[in-house]
């Protein structure tokens, strides 16, 4: 793997985050003029040609009108939306996961490990919580100091010996280091913007279909199920443009984090063979997948479901996936 400065990584993360705040207004204007357009143009008709079939047309003017119209609407909806979940993404996680705050005097042992390393690479101490869960996992969350959050497994704190956990709490304070946690944050809020809005818009379609095919004629006697093409025209781009933006997220977030952060946990625990020890312990049994939120998924030391199935499925999974090899991670550890 090729050698990437810390600071070199906390710029890239940086410029990763403000290419997709700039990116998605882009993307979702570019979705918006589309569907508009397609109103437009089958809204507009000149009349019928010989084979009694409509001659539609765009209005480019009544197009822009409508554009300038609506897009300042919904800018202004997604970024309340943003700040929204952006602000609130530390209780919206710690819901999802059922995280509890953990304090010295619950685990003195969890929390004086993670004090003495933020002390030793001089960082302030970020919350620390605690999942009930037998399973082994941990990740990190946050956008800034007051958020920064490490979560483990109870499971984790059984299984683990104290070098161990060193290097996977290690693993997780470089991720806060490298602002990972502020890049993943910001995707994990846009993608749920999407997925909202294709949930959305698949109800229109349904109900679309149910209520609105029928037998109902037009003025002109063609059947309305044209309106219900359409329909479904303008949601298969709406989709195309979603599942585009999740593979630019993806690619966006790049394995290499994870490498980077398995380099900063060892380096901050002084044993790379304990945190490879860890890794193997935790990927034999992995927490955390009862959350059912692949988008927090991404944040674990380990993606349960990245090392389960074979064939072409798995191959596509394990190419678009935002964690390398968990075998190759201990590896390079083990050379370390």
């Amino acid at each position: 793997m090729k050698y990437v400065g810390m600071h070199s990584l906390m710029r890239r993360n940086n410029m990763l985050s403000m290419v997709l705040l700039v990116g998605f207004p882009v993307i979702l204007l570019g979705a918006l003029w589309l569907f508009l357009a397609a109103i437009n143009y089958f809204s507009h008709s000149s009349g019928y040609d010989e084979y009694g079939y409509s001659q539609n047309f765009l209005d480019t003017e009544e197009l822009s009108y409508s554009f300038m119209s609506v897009a300042p609407w919904v800018l202004v909806g997604v970024a309340i939306w943003f700040v929204i979940a952006y602000f609130a993404n530390t209780s919206m996680i710690r819901h999802a996961t059922r995280a509890m705050p953990l304090a010295r005097r619950d685990n003195p042992r969890v929390y004086n490990i993670v004090e003495n390393l933020t002390m030793a690479c001089g960082m302030p101490m970020p919350q620390v919580n605690v999942v009930d869960d037998p399973q082994l996992n941990a990740f990190a969350s946050g956008i800034n100091e007051k958020t920064y959050t490490v979560t483990v497994t109870t499971g984790l704190l059984d299984r683990l010996n104290d070098d161990e956990l060193a290097g996977v709490i290690g693993h997780e304070l470089t991720h806060i280091r490298n602002k990972d946690t502020r890049l993943l944050i910001t995707s994990i809020v846009f993608v749920g913007i999407i997925s909202a809005v294709m949930t959305i818009l698949v109800r229109l379609i349904w109900n679309t279909f149910l209520w609105g095919g029928g037998n109902r004629r037009s003025s002109n006697g063609k059947n309305s199920g044209v309106s219900i093409i359409v329909v479904m025209i303008i949601g298969l781009v709406c989709a195309a443009i979603a599942y585009f933006f999740t593979l630019l997220t993806r690619f966006a977030i790049s394995r290499k984090r994870e490498f980077m952060a398995d380099a900063g946990g060892a380096e901050l625990c002084g044993n790379p063979l304990a945190l490879a020890s860890a890794l193997r312990k935790i990927s034999g049994n992995p927490g955390l997948e009862n959350v059912g939120r692949d988008d927090i998924a991404q944040m674990y030391i380990i993606h349960p479901h990245a090392l389960s199935g074979k064939g072409i499925g798995n191959f596509f999974s394990r190419m678009f996936s935002t964690h390398p090899d968990t075998a190759e991670r201990i590896r390079l550890l083990e050379q370390y």
